[in-house]
């Protein structure tokens, strides 16, 4: 892990002006503790990098992705931002909204939810800094731990704003279980996949994952009253999309499947083993001949039996196959056409670039920039023309690299080794050997924003903000600053300011063609081009200084700052 003996770096200095301009959107009472967290994550990511030059230090059981910074204070802010610029967002039609305050008090728990995640987080990185000897810290760790117990207070100051009885403690207990199982997932990320992630990342990644299936479980809890009372303890507002509803029920059996497979691959192996010395032959003969059909026969056990059975209980008829399959044929003339170009794009940028890939001498990140270019021509009409229908494609997307990575990794015969050798010819040096997680950060940074933009959405321009930071920013940036590029960012990165100009340039030239497509479309553009040049800015500001994996923060920094 690299270390960062310098209090203000260029990426801390860009995360503070982002969260500043978030919070400085943000009403006092929510801007508060954004600002607490904010400055307990910086003081425990410089002793956390001050540390990692102690053979001694406890974090050294952790192994982190080489050439990274800690990133704590990037993986701390993201989401809290993210979520408090939708709570500003969703503010804008309080007065004339009557199930605005419903939604507006439920995504304000979602915050605090995912705020209390990262606060638990820290908390472990400071439990396991206080086991150091190096005294070094301790006035660092001080620091930090009062910016905690602020935190704390500030907290519990909300907790007494609630309703009582029942209700508080229901509440009470949804979040602090999103502090706990934080906790415990990113102490499995970092332990189970080392040299996969760096801190910030599986920060962001384990708390991510918390509040997406917190969400889950607060929607299945809503909709069968779960309750002692009339009222539910947990309650999601409004009518949940039936689009939404399919998608958390695939990526819950997809996530379910691992524990499904290796539990259903230990009962074959106790059963074979029975009355006979459990060798590990046996386990390794389990695993090469019979661990395959295992997996598709989880495979098809989690789609066909758990997902359904979740999506019924929470309102959906009909199986969700079968619901995809009628949306498809309904009135299609428009889906079935953008999957016919999505085939044909798909097709020939596959085979062109991966025969490229095996027979030139192209440098690999301008390969991989190619597919970011891919990745607008793909999107970009489908949020224009079939919004909804995107939903269902991404999401269908990720469930499908979901799979090819399971297979991958468990040499699932007969794709395993085929699966493994596309996808190595398009890796860089933030795929490790375990996992290859630059296909899942490109797909996800385009998808999490138009997501996250469903329902109310008065910035026409925030779900671009994958597409736009990612496919044109990010590539301008790196392909001028490559060819072109001589003023550096800083002596040790390789970013180029002509680059970033580049990129800032070219997101803004976007931004003026999609706000005439728009118009014509019937949107109208609610946002001051001031306000949107400086989301792009400091947007590409973080794509040049950080050394965290840019596909999954930036496109959520934009999106964040889009939706002030």
């Amino acid at each position: 892990m690299a270390s960062s003996s310098a209090l203000l770096t260029g990426e801390r200095l860009v995360v503070f002006l982002f969260a500043a301009r978030v919070a400085h959107a943000a009403p006092a009472h929510l801007a508060a503790p954004l600002a607490l967290l904010a400055a307990a994550a910086l003081a425990v990511e410089v002793a956390v990098d001050r540390a990692a030059s102690d053979p001694a230090s406890p974090l050294r059981r952790f192994r982190t992705r080489p050439g990274a910074s800690s990133g704590i204070l990037l993986g701390a802010t993201t989401l809290p931002c993210v979520m408090l610029a939708r709570l500003i967002q969703l503010s804008r039609i309080l007065p004339t909204d009557p199930n605005g305050p419903e939604e507006f008090a439920y995504l304000e728990m979602q915050y605090w939810a995912v705020s209390i995640s990262c606060l638990s987080v820290l908390a472990f990185f400071f439990w396991h800094l206080c086991q150091s000897t190096n005294n070094g810290v301790s006035k660092t760790l001080k620091y930090g731990s009062l910016l905690v117990a602020l935190y704390l207070m500030t907290f519990l100051v909300f907790l007494l704003k609630t309703d009582g009885g029942l209700l508080r403690m229901g509440k009470n207990a949804y979040l602090l279980f999103h502090g706990v199982a934080a906790v415990i997932l990113i102490k499995h990320i970092l332990e189970k996949f080392p040299s996969c992630s760096s801190f910030g990342e599986a920060l962001l990644v384990s708390t991510g994952l918390i509040l997406y299936f917190g969400d889950m479980l607060a929607h299945t809890l809503s909709t069968i009253q779960f309750s002692a009372s009339s009222e539910a303890l947990i309650h999601t507002p409004g009518i949940r999309s039936e689009i939404a509803t399919v998608i958390q029920g695939i990526l819950l059996g997809l996530f379910v499947l691992p524990l499904l497979y290796k539990c259903s691959l230990q009962v074959w192996v106790y059963c074979q083993s029975l009355g006979k010395q459990r060798t590990q032959a046996v386990v390794k003969q389990a695993e090469n001949r019979i661990g395959s059909g295992v997996f598709y026969v989880s495979l098809l056990v989690a789609l066909l039996v758990l997902v359904p059975s979740w999506t019924h209980l929470v309102g959906l008829e009909v199986h969700p196959f079968v619901w995809i399959l009628n949306y498809m044929f309904t009135n299609s003339h428009g889906r079935l056409a953008l999957c016919v170009y999505w085939v044909c794009v798909i097709y020939v940028s596959i085979r062109r670039f991966y025969s490229i890939s095996k027979e030139s001498t192209t440098e690999r990140i301008l390969l991989r920039k190619y597919y970011h270019l891919v990745a607008v021509l793909i999107f970009s009409p489908a949020v224009i023309f079939q919004p909804a229908f995107l939903d269902l494609a991404f999401g269908a997307a990720f469930a499908v690299f979901l799979i090819l990575e399971m297979i991958r990794v468990w040499e699932v015969y007969p794709l395993g080794r085929t699966v493994h050798q596309f996808m190595n010819a398009f890796t860089d040096h933030r795929d490790s050997d375990i996992l290859i997680i630059s296909h899942f950060s490109l797909l996800l940074g385009c998808a999490l924003p138009k997501w996250m933009s469903s329902g109310f959405n008065d910035r026409p321009l925030a779900p671009f903000a994958g597409i736009l930071s990612l496919g044109i920013g990010d590539t301008m940036a790196s392909m001028i600053g490559y060819k072109y590029g001589v003023l550096r960012w800083s002596k040790t990165g390789n970013k180029t300011i002509e680059g970033t100009a580049a990129g800032i340039t070219s997101v803004l030239a976007a931004c003026s063609i999609l706000v005439s497509l728009l118009a014509s479309s019937g949107y109208i553009l609610s946002q001051h081009w001031l306000s949107l040049s400086v989301a792009v800015t400091l947007s590409l500001l973080l794509e040049a200084y950080t050394t965290q994996l840019d596909n999954a923060f930036i496109p959520l920094v934009f999106y964040s700052l889009l939706c002030l």
